[in-house]
């Protein structure tokens, strides 16, 4: 039986969302993790693994794009003008919060999935800052900044950019950029022996970059609908999250999309694994400080998050993949947020998105 193109994507979304869910428990893949191991502890494995994860990303998506299978421009992350003030200041805001939250939201989501109750009340809270910021009662505040910091360059994407001032095919520009970058990235990080010996990283890496390109073949391709268009998506957890707290509100009146399904995915990919593991234990907060920090961590994730309209798997391996100039400023300034965060000495609490020692022999805290 032939499946409709909206089946599709939900059946998809949540098959994506398992893998995703699976292996980002399996092997601890976490942003905010890896830069407070890079910070603290002078390991770089984590980090690594999110570069290779980029860049599989960019390398995958951008043959799709090269060889005509799929069509990014409608994307969310290659519309124009940038708003360059909620980019930055989101980003930030973004990069603090997840490193006070102990995750990004997609690691709070495995966390959760895990049995972890304190992922619930950050879930929660990033949820509800975030649709507030969207659709509610932050939103004239976040319409008034984005107006006040847009500006056309008349390209959104880092190829036309280029091609506005050299003599240079866009098509070609393409090319170029995203095999030098994919090049770089990945040469870069299998530089580091440590991080040549780590099965584990090594296939979060892969694998999540893959998924990356999965997402996008299956909503602009196997699941386009050419009566119902909507724009291509791939994985990204800000706005799904909110979408997703409404339809539990408002199952009745709202119907589930791709996001959607790809949230409850993460969820039972990661309970199964952690079951599997032996891994799934049901945990809460330390104190009342560590309550008080979780939460703000959440809501600054939660409006950072809608300003800079993507995560660091949002905008930092979906948007990137794009070659989205946005994506670009966002995503740098994610992790400048998340460097400050880390070197705040308030926020140094127990890591949640600390690496199981359990799975491969210790880590080299000198990798580089």
């Amino acid at each position: 039986m032939e499946l409709a193109p909206l089946q599709l994507a939900l059946w998809g979304g949540l098959g994506l969302g398992v893998v995703f869910g699976a292996v980002a428990q399996a092997t601890a893949f976490c942003s905010s993790g890896a830069i407070t191991d890079w910070v603290r502890e002078g390991s770089s494995n984590r980090l690594r693994a999110w570069g290779l994860a980029a860049a599989v990303a960019i390398f995958a998506s951008q043959l799709l794009i090269g060889f005509g299978i799929v069509s990014l421009e409608k994307s969310m992350y290659l519309a124009a003008p940038l708003a360059f003030g909620g980019l930055v200041l989101g980003g930030l805001m973004f990069g603090v919060g997840m490193i006070l939250a102990q995750g990004c939201p997609a690691r709070n989501l495995v966390r959760l999935g895990s049995g972890n109750l304190r992922a619930l009340v950050v879930v929660l809270v990033f949820a509800s800052t975030a649709y507030a910021t969207m659709r509610g009662i932050l939103a004239p505040a976040r319409a008034s900044l984005e107006a006040a910091t847009r500006s056309n360059l008349g390209a959104s994407s880092i190829p036309e950019l280029i091609a506005r001032h050299a003599p240079l095919d866009v098509a070609l520009n393409r090319w170029v950029i995203a095999l030098v970058a994919a090049a770089v990235l990945a040469m870069v990080c299998l530089a580091s022996r440590p991080f040549r010996k780590s099965p584990r990283d090594l296939i979060a890496g892969l694998v999540i970059g893959l998924l990356i390109a999965a997402g996008w073949y299956l909503t602009g391709a196997l699941a386009y609908d050419e009566f119902n268009a909507v724009p291509p998506a791939s994985l990204t957890f800000i706005a799904p999250l909110g979408d997703s707290l409404q339809y539990l509100l408002l199952f009745t009146g709202a119907s589930a999309n791709f996001g959607i399904a790809l949230i409850g995915g993460v969820l039972l990919g990661a309970g199964a694994m952690a079951l599997a593991r032996g891994r799934f234990r049901v945990e809460g907060f330390n104190d009342q400080t560590d309550f008080f920090r979780q939460i703000a961590g959440a809501a600054l994730m939660g409006v950072g998050g809608v300003l800079a309209m993507g995560c660091t798997v949002g905008q930092g391996l979906t948007g990137l993949s794009t070659l989205s100039l946005g994506s670009l400023i966002a995503a740098l300034s994610i992790f400048l947020g998340g460097y400050i965060g880390a070197r705040l000495p308030w926020s140094r609490s127990s890591n949640a998105c600390a690496p199981d020692v359990a799975l491969e022999p210790a880590r080299s805290s000198a990798a580089s």
